[in-house]
């Protein structure tokens, strides 16, 4: 198969997207603060957002921006990142990466119950593999030699983190979709967004007075890059493979779970029951049945 541009755009994203959670997974063994890596990713992606996509400064303060939401999602991203490092120091890439994937069908529960869209066959089908996956997921494995000594690493990190970035980042998804309905442009909204989480994470570190570190920084920087990155080329894949949204949507989802699984199995050794497995073939085969038709 040639290596056309949407190809590319997809391999790129799905790289990117796991390579997110696998810098969040050696972050603890680099000894590195989360936090102060969360603070520079959002710095760096808001710096690469105003560079590379060019918003309108007109677009960026208007009276239909949406305050409110945007103030939502200034809190939830960076706290949506810190779940995730969480879910992947605790639970592992591939609970992680499939927890994040499978948070595309809270917005689609919120179409239903909130903004009247039409309840089809296809979707609750979706909806409940979504969920079986989900449960067999965060069923717990056996406790891991390295796992730290503390209440948080048994039994509940294993499923309470997978369980927030599911939450969290279905709930950011839910956010931005009511931003394009107020009208916000994209890019716009995005560097609003992506400036309004630092912000609000460097006036938490502030007040809990961290130690500043140069590498941390540094981290972050790594971190912001492929952040950014997985967005431009997910953006890419669309713009360069207009006519198959359902291509796009379906390899996207399905190629970081395939992946997240190889590289968190391959590279750091971790744990997977058989239920485990069932819940990443059932996450595959929700991800199919909702793929737009």
């Amino acid at each position: 198969m040639p290596l056309t541009p949407g190809l590319f755009y997809l391999l790129a994203s799905v790289a990117c997207s796991v390579g997110v959670a696998a810098l969040l997974k050696l972050a603890r063994r680099w000894q590195v603060d989360v936090r102060q890596v969360i603070l520079a990713n959002y710095a760096v992606a808001a710096l690469l957002c105003w560079l590379v996509l060019r918003p309108d400064p007109a677009a960026l303060l208007t009276p239909q921006t949406p305050w409110l939401v945007l103030a939502a999602l200034g809190v939830l991203l960076p706290s949506g990142f810190m779940a995730m490092a969480l879910a992947v120091r605790h639970a592992g890439v591939v609970r992680s990466d499939a927890a994040q994937r499978l948070s595309l069908f809270i917005p689609l529960l919120a179409a239903f119950l909130l903004f009247g869209e039409p309840v089809t066959a296809r979707k609750l089908g979706a909806i409940a593999l979504a969920f079986g996956a989900l449960f067999f997921l965060l069923r717990r494995t056996a406790a891991r030699p390295d796992a730290p000594a503390s209440s948080l690493t048994e039994p509940h990190a294993l499923w309470l983190w997978p369980l927030a970035v599911w939450v969290a980042y279905g709930l950011v998804d839910i956010l931005f979709k009511q931003m394009a309905r107020a009208g916000t442009a994209f890019a716009g909204g995005l560097l609003l967004a992506f400036t309004l989480a630092g912000v609000l994470t460097l006036a938490y570190l502030l007040w809990r007075r961290v130690a500043w570190a140069p590498r941390h920084l540094v981290a972050g920087v790594a971190l912001g890059g492929l952040n950014f990155a997985n967005i431009l080329t997910y953006i890419r894949a669309h713009q360069a493979l207009p006519e198959h949204p359902a291509l796009v949507f379906a390899s996207m989802n399905m190629g970081v779970i395939t992946l997240g699984t190889l590289v968190g199995a391959l590279v750091f050794r971790e744990p997977l029951t058989r239920w485990n497995g069932l819940g990443l073939l059932l996450a595959l085969a929700a991800i199919v049945l909702m793929a737009p038709i």
